[in-house]
């Protein structure tokens, strides 16, 4: 995908502001070998990646395990340091900002993580947990945020009674909660949602995303939510932008993205997910990819889905396609679309 278009011109006009901005992202982790550890090559897991995302919307993230969708998180909120590219969040640019003031940033930005099983120190009380943003970035007192964490409890629904418990005596949806509270404790704008209903129970998921739902429109915050399963992504999302192999390959309107996909790995991702409608679902035709997806440390030229596209043709595998607009804030990378 080219940085051509600007990344205002990503979204279709009259959306709002732009809260989030991100240009010609890159994250390349080296690769090191030898007695003397020299860098033999890179790993491209972020190549170039441009969108905005406005304020109070939801903007959603797929593709397959290892696109690059989750370094993408990480790098935006300067978990990771950018190879190169901008980021900013209300205007203000965070690759270049002190450590001083991108620490007061991180009130403005949070991150919920994939496992909640692994981001909560099993050697802390929830109190403690969802208390340890406020004790480092607030002045509350004692009474005052125990108050708060009472508050947090009840707003993602968990019994404020259950303070004093450990991470191991819940389940694994009602500890993806706790991780909700810490993440809204410090009255974010925008949120990061890492996978965050990956590692639960399919029971349990709904309710996660529907919570998160409850939270957007209570506390008008905007998310990055990053899935690959594409079924829930268009039941919480109003944009979609699609990742393959470190590079955004299409973005547009949830509805237009999934009625009318127009890249051939959108189209392979939008027919393999199961359609309510038993006769729709048995007589539809299916787009099986062929292979694996290559190595980021050796991405292929040209287009980066020619080795495995239906329709790729010798121009794919030499010419990078251009990042345009079809119509209606409907943007693709492909010759052919």
């Amino acid at each position: 995908m080219t940085d051509t278009a600007s990344p205002t011109a990503q979204t279709p006009a009259g959306r709002g502001e732009v809260l989030v901005s991100v240009k010609g992202m890159k994250k390349h982790f080296p690769i090191m070998k030898g007695v003397f550890r020299r860098q033999v090559g890179a790993v491209r897991a972020v190549d170039g990646v441009t969108f905005d995302i406005y304020r109070g919307e939801t903007l959603g993230l797929v593709g397959e395990s290892g696109s690059g969708k989750s370094t993408t998180g990480r790098v935006l909120l300067q978990l990771e340091k950018a190879t190169d590219g901008t980021m900013s969040i209300n205007g203000e640019e965070l690759t270049t900002v002190s450590n001083t003031r991108l620490r007061e940033l991180r009130k403005q930005m949070q991150m919920i993580f994939q496992d909640p099983h692994a981001s909560l120190n099993p050697r802390m009380t929830v109190a403690t947990i969802i208390g340890e943003p406020l004790v480092e970035n607030s002045s509350m007192t004692k009474k005052e945020r125990r108050d708060r964490i009472d508050e947090l409890l009840m707003k993602v629904g968990l019994d404020p009674t259950h303070a004093n418990r450990y991470p191991h005596e819940f389940s694994g949806g009602q500890r993806q909660r706790i991780g909700i509270a810490r993440a809204i404790a410090l009255h974010p704008e925008f949120i990061v949602c890492d996978e965050p209903i990956a590692a639960l129970d399919v029971s349990i998921q709904a309710q996660v995303v529907n919570l998160l739902k409850q939270l957007q429109e209570e506390l008008h915050l905007t998310y990055l939510f990053i899935s690959h399963d594409l079924s829930m992504v268009r039941h919480i999302a109003d944009r979609v932008a699609v990742m393959y192999l470190g590079n955004i390959v299409e973005l547009a309107h949830v509805d237009d993205l999934y009625d009318n996909p127009k890249h051939p790995y959108t189209q392979a991702l939008n027919s393999a997910v199961p359609l309510p409608d038993p006769v729709a679902e048995a007589s539809r035709v299916r787009t099986i990819l062929e292979g694996d997806i290559p190595s980021p440390a050796n991405p292929p030229p040209g287009c980066v889905f020619n080795t495995r596209c239906p329709i790729a043709t010798e121009k794919c595998s030499r010419d990078v396609p251009e990042w345009r607009e079809t119509g209606n804030g409907h943007w693709v990378a492909c010759h052919y679309a």
